[in-house]
């Protein structure tokens, strides 16, 4: 199987960090839908990344979709709970965490405009969204070890991706400060092998 993606994208991300926790091995193919020569819309009629093409050309589209499919493939570090309340847990988490890189994505296609056509409403409303969704997710997280309880899943690929994509767009929103149960959990998720070999390029 290939993955179609682009390195800075958080849900690309997140589904390389499955790909390596299952250790499944796949073909990467970085493709930009923002350029004109973009081959990503004969993958995905929506245009977006990241896209998995599976072995009979069968394709993927949206993160979360991936995610699971990849979840099916492979037996080693199951990543969403069979119990349907655990699972229903760390798919709420999952939501949320994309939320917030949904919005900050936003915020930063947007700033590439031409100035005079900004909406800084449009702004103001994404960040309203980033900020809450930071807040909601210290307040549940709290002192567990991991988003959803004493286990490592995919909520916390998910959170971790979000965080890291703030890093890498917003430098200057203290989030660490702000939130300090989210700064001990992404030093823990950084330490791990997955998030070290997705880190997206600094520019």
């Amino acid at each position: 199987m290939k993955l179609i993606m682009t390195p800075t994208s958080p849900f690309a991300r997140k589904v390389r960090i499955v790909l390596a926790e299952k250790r499944i091995e796949y073909e990467q193919v970085i493709d930009s839908p923002w350029e004109a020569d973009s081959h990503v819309p004969d993958y995905n009629p929506l245009g977006m990344v990241p896209v998995l093409v599976l072995d009979d050309n069968h394709t993927l589209f949206d993160s979360r979709v991936i995610a699971e499919y990849l979840d099916t493939v492979s037996p080693v570090s199951q990543l969403i709970p069979k119990d349907s309340r655990q699972r229903l847990s760390v798919r709420r988490w999952e939501a949320l965490a994309d939320g917030v890189s949904d919005a900050a994505a936003a915020i930063y296609i947007e700033k590439k405009r031409p100035e005079s056509q900004q909406s800084p409403a449009w702004i103001l409303r994404q960040e309203q969204k980033v900020f809450r969704g930071l807040e909601a997710m210290a307040e549940e997280l709290g002192e567990k070890n991991w988003c959803t309880g004493e286990f490592f899943n995919l909520s916390d690929i998910a959170t971790g991706c979000a965080m890291g994509y703030l890093d890498l767009r917003f430098p200057e929103i203290e989030w660490r400060k702000a939130h300090p149960v989210l700064a001990r959990l992404a030093d823990k998720l950084s330490q791990r092998p997955s998030f070290k070999e997705t880190l997206p390029p600094s520019a």
